[in-house]
């Protein structure tokens, strides 16, 4: 049975959210796509990870990498790995 993703807030959602998540294997189910009303920003803290967004972009990412996602764009989790899991540092908010 697949565990479910870890999602810790940091600092209390005040308007700005600051979370850790935890991903082992978890992605999005295909057709689907995740559109947010805030910009999220992510670094990747362990771990490999691949996002996909509606324009066709494609972003690989490893331990170190970020990306600015913007309120209202199209984008799905491809992948993320189970070994070791992903760590994740997300900040939610208004920072565009």
């Amino acid at each position: 049975m697949e565990e479910e993703e870890l999602f810790q807030a940091l600092v209390p959602d005040q308007g700005i959210l600051i979370e850790r998540i935890i991903s082992a294997g978890q992605f999005t189910p295909r057709g689907e796509w995740l559109i947010q009303d805030r910009d999220e920003w992510v670094v990747l803290l362990q771990g490999k990870a691949q996002l996909a967004f509606e324009d066709g972009c494609v972003c690989s990412l490893e331990p170190g990498d970020w990306l600015l996602i913007e309120a209202g764009r199209p984008h799905r989790v491809e992948y993320t790995s189970s070994a070791p899991s992903c760590i994740w540092l997300a900040v939610h908010g208004q920072i565009l």
